[in-house]
């Protein structure tokens, strides 16, 4: 987890710099982003099939190949269009074979504290942006964008090599998965979750793309990776804070409390203005929120669908995250080429709010988890 989402998270440093390089407006340079989201939640319902039935170590082990080549690949890239390709595969290959797999594993290996574990494994993604994101700004300030996709690979082909070492098949994994078909078959749950997912990550992935732009285009003061860090550094306290708590408040209700707050985060981004303090109070509240979302979601799946088949599952929910993440970045661009950004959080919030509407109607579950 640390170190896909490091890597994916740390694009919002590559936003600027590429865009200027190749001549491309915010919208066509949000694809990149958009194209890679949209591969590694569309893929996990593969990737995770997979690892349901073969185990995940070779699953991670391909994934780490695709990411390595990807980035080497992106870092010689001449056009956008090409690093559309080589990156939107690359990393979303990577992640894809690293995220669902693993986080189905790690549930399948808990019962009585799968929600606690889970939010262990899962703060790797926070842990990934705090530290990546500050050293990807460093070196692109100092070598190039270039350089900084070079040095990701190197580092993406040693960490997911030892995690693979380390990633062993469940012992629920002998059962026998249900067809994911026959899982989410006339469950309205199932819908209610993936079209909630789809909204919220609009929200969600606004900040991660279009932070940076917004400080150079407000004029403010302050670094965008030191807030995209902090939103990790917040993340890590949601997820752990949240799956600690999960079994006592109820699995469901604290996910749609999740959805509420990272909602309502964005009206501190649109009062911020170029406040920086304000800007600081909007990363971290929306990073605890998200947090508590990432952790809280494999939960959900694993409380109302079971742990047998998981990856499956949890894979065909995450689709609705790739569906947002595809068409909301690019959507924001356009927005904000024409309106400003304003325009483009209000769009955001709407969209949480939506979502966090829709997830009110879900009842809890008939048992605890």
């Amino acid at each position: 987890m640390f170190t896909v989402f490091g890597v994916a998270y740390s694009f919002g440093e590559f936003f600027g710099p590429m865009a200027d390089e190749f001549g491309s407006d915010r919208s066509e340079t949000a694809l990149f982003f958009a194209l890679t989201t949209f591969a590694y939640f569309a893929l996990g319902i593969v990737t995770g099939r997979i690892a349901d039935r073969h185990g995940p170590r070779r699953v991670v082990l391909f994934g780490a190949t695709a990411m390595t080549i990807g980035l080497l690949l992106t870092a010689e890239v001449g056009s956008i269009q090409l690093g559309y390709l080589t990156y939107g595969l690359g990393v979303g290959f990577g992640v894809a074979c690293c995220y669902v797999p693993m986080v189905a594993t790690v549930g399948g290996w808990f019962e009585a504290r799968r929600t606690l574990a889970l939010g262990l494994a899962v703060a790797g993604i926070g842990t990934g942006t705090l530290v990546m994101v500050p050293l990807v700004e460093w070196v692109i300030d100092n070598q190039g964008w270039r350089d900084a996709y070079r040095l990701l690979a190197i580092m993406t082909a040693v960490l997911l090599t030892v995690a693979a070492i380390g990633a062993h098949r469940p012992p629920t994994s002998a059962a026998s998965p249900v067809p994911i078909r026959e899982a989410i078959r006339g469950r309205v749950d199932f819908w209610i979750l993936y079209v909630s997912s789809i909204l919220i990550s609009i929200t969600l992935f606004t900040p991660f793309v279009f932070l940076a732009d917004y400080i150079d285009t407000v004029g403010g003061t302050g670094s965008a990776a030191v807030l995209l860090g902090l939103i990790g550094m917040s993340s890590i306290a949601g997820r752990l804070g949240f799956g600690a708590v999960a079994a006592r408040i109820g699995i469901t209700g604290l996910y749609q409390l999740s959805f509420l707050v990272l909602s309502l985060s964005v009206l501190l981004w649109i009062v911020a203005d170029t406040s920086y303090s304000l800007l600081i109070l909007f990363a971290v509240v929306l990073g605890v929120a998200y947090g508590g979302f990432i952790a809280l979601s494999p939960a959900v799946v694993a409380v109302r669908f079971g742990v047998v088949g998981m990856g499956g599952v949890l894979g065909a929910l995450y689709t609705a995250a790739g569906v947002g993440g595809l068409v909301g970045p690019p959507t924001i661009g356009v927005i904000i080429d024409a309106s400003g950004h304003t325009a483009a959080q209000i769009t955001a919030l709407v969209s949480g709010l939506l979502g966090t509407a829709l997830l009110l109607t879900m009842r809890p579950p008939p048992t605890p988890a």
